[in-house]
């Protein structure tokens, strides 16, 4: 026991020891950026790979020269210190290319999800101010359905061709590759914007968070810190390169280092690991249910052939964390936790199952992370007497706040809308006039200082006078033989106080809801337990693979909206049942008793 305490904390000083050697350039005020990393590798290892892409090997020199192709071509655009670009496009080198050669000119790159579409779109190119956007020819026509109702409309910018666009592709032919002047970002500091990168939009209209050279090196250099990546290692990445865990955590992992990246054009659970065998990757991240899809799959005798050395991410599930981990003969797992607009990042270092970070007590101010007790109902934090939030014991769940300074790491950024901004921050905290970021998500502390997600604030729900926790219920469901995909969620009840909670599966072949019940009594108390179910032929996910609850709540557990089937808990005999018209009136009236 105290050899296991002893190489618990050595593994948590030395890897942030690490990490601060790392950062030890990066200031507000420094010039030193991710650009000029990336420049010194082109120098010094020219031909090493850098990305690698459908059977394309992109090196080091040929990043930088296509950098600096985007570089020239925005100067001559009239593109300078400051200006928005946006991105709307799917993974490729060009995609890092750009936003390398806007950050050459002191410009900003703004990663705008390829998932969207019509009015979301619009906005999140109008919110950044972009008068530019580069697109595939693919995204053209519903990037030109967008901008019409824009006025200006942005200027359309195409690679591969397309009618409707600027030749992108004709255009950098054009471009000198040529190394861009350092004068050309004169007065460019890491605490300027480097990139906008966007809230998912999944409760509203996405939001343009900053993201400064100081919080990017930050990031990227956590990552490094944890895992140690060198130069002939090669991160394998399926994620959007538009989010924060795929553009920066893996793209970080590769280009701080001098390693290679290898990028795919989107997730494909049955290309997944032949890719991984053939490219030799030795890391990859993941986020959401990736690892729930690999896990599904059939069983292969290759699984677990592989050459890689860790993983990293968030949303690994504690209920299919070891099989994954044995399965697929995972060494080392290092789940995090942050926000992509926040100031509360942590890493689990040591792979303690579950966790998605560690702050042990001797840490708590240099890094000062604090879960305050949250009132359920009201969706607020708790306040005490005199008025100041109360840290939650060990155990208890409450929100992650973050305290905001002007130390390197603690700021909070914020969005383009300084109301959105003004929403995340809470205020006298623990003293008169200190301020804190408010993260969104619960979770609780165990008392060696390892943090384990709950769930997000409004998705936990209040049932016969007690919190639910959705992400609890998933994992008692996700667990039982036969079911595939979980999302779990409370509607309202007519009539009743509290939401009911209500649970969307996808099943295999020959699952059986009747017995359902009984398999989870032994799992979940009563007041948890699901009272309808709705069968899914698959399951609605965001571009990073987070599941969609808005429409399902929306939808609540209507037979004459909803063409799935329906079940509902009988309490007479605790069985699932198919929920008839008739029941779903008994229900609304109050005749038929939950």
């Amino acid at each position: 026991m105290m050899f296991q305490g002893l190489r618990r904390e050595y593994t948590y000083i030395t890897t942030v020891a690490r990490t601060f050697w790392l950062l030890r350039h990066t200031r507000p005020d420094a010039t030193r950026t991710l650009v000029d990393i990336v420049e010194g590798h082109a120098a010094r290892a020219p031909d090493a790979p850098a990305v690698l892409f459908q059977g394309r090997t992109v090196s080091y020199r040929a990043l930088d020269e296509g950098a600096n192709r985007f570089a020239h071509w925005a100067v001559g655009q009239g593109v300078g210190r400051g200006d928005v670009v946006a991105l709307f496009l799917e993974n490729c080198p060009e995609y890092l290319m750009a936003w390398l050669g806007l950050l050459k000119i002191g410009a900003v790159a703004a990663l705008i999800n390829t998932n969207l579409k019509g009015a979301a779109l619009a906005h999140s190119i109008a919110i950044v101010k972009a008068r530019r956007v580069i697109t595939g020819a693919e995204l053209v026509p519903a990037l030109a359905e967008a901008v019409l109702s824009m006025t200006p409309a942005p200027e359309l910018w195409s690679l591969g061709g397309a009618s409707g666009a600027f030749d992108l592709d004709a255009a950098l032919a054009a471009a000198s590759c040529a190394a861009m002047p350092l004068s050309a970002r004169d007065g460019v500091t890491c605490k300027d914007n480097a990139l906008f990168i966007y809230t998912s939009g999944t409760t509203g209209l996405p939001k343009a968070a900053r993201f400064s050279h100081s919080r990017m090196l930050f990031m990227m250099c956590g990552f490094v810190g944890a895992l140690r990546p060198g130069p002939r290692d090669r991160t394998y990445c399926t994620l959007p390169l538009y989010h924060a865990t795929g553009g920066i955590c893996s793209v970080g992992m590769a280009l701080m280092t001098g390693g290679a990246l290898i990028i795919k054009r989107r997730f494909s659970a049955h290309e997944f690991w032949d890719d991984c065998r053939r490219h030799r990757a030795t890391f990859f991240p993941y986020i959401g249910e990736l690892c729930r899809y690999l896990l599904n799959q059939p069983p292969d005798a290759r699984d677990g052939v592989h050459e890689l050395r860790a993983i990293t991410g968030n949303g690994l599930r504690p209920e299919i964390w070891a099989l994954f981990q044995k399965r697929f003969r995972i060494p080392r797992i290092v789940e995090f936790y942050g926000a992509t607009e926040g100031n509360v990042a942590m890493l689990n270092y040591d792979g303690v199952v579950g966790a998605v970070g560690r702050i042990p007590r001797y840490a708590r101010k240099a890094f000062p992370v604090r879960v305050v007790r949250f009132d359920v109902e009201h969706e607020a934090p708790v306040r005490g007497p005199d008025g100041f939030c109360i840290e939650c014991d060990a155990g208890e769940p409450g929100e992650v706040v973050g305290q905001i300074t002007t130390r390197p790491g603690r700021p909070f950024e914020g969005y383009t809308d300084q109301a959105g901004t003004e929403k995340k921050i809470l205020r006298d905290v623990f003293a008169k006039g200190d301020a804190w970021f408010r993260t969104g998500d619960l979770l609780k502390r165990d008392a060696l200082g390892y943090f384990y997600f709950v769930d997000r604030v409004g998705d936990t729900f209040r049932w016969k006078g007690e919190n639910v926790a959705t992400s609890e219920v998933a994992e008692a469901l996700g667990v039982v033989s036969g079911i595939e995909e979980v999302n779990v969620y409370g509607v309202t009840v007519p009539g009743r106080d509290g939401r009911a909670g209500m649970a969307a599966l996808v099943a295999s072949h020959g699952f059986d809801p009747s017995r359902l019940a009984h398999t989870i009594a032994g799992n979940l108390p009563a007041f948890a337990r699901p009272l309808f179910l709705r069968l899914r032929p698959e399951m609605e996910i965001t571009g990073t693979f987070k599941l969609k609850k808005a429409d399902l709540v929306k939808e609540g557990f209507d037979p004459d909206v909803i063409a799935d089937p329906l079940y509902w808990l009988d309490p007479v005999d605790s069985l699932y049942k198919p929920l008839t018209r008739e029941t779903y009136a008994g229900i609304v009236s109050g005749a038929v008793k939950l």
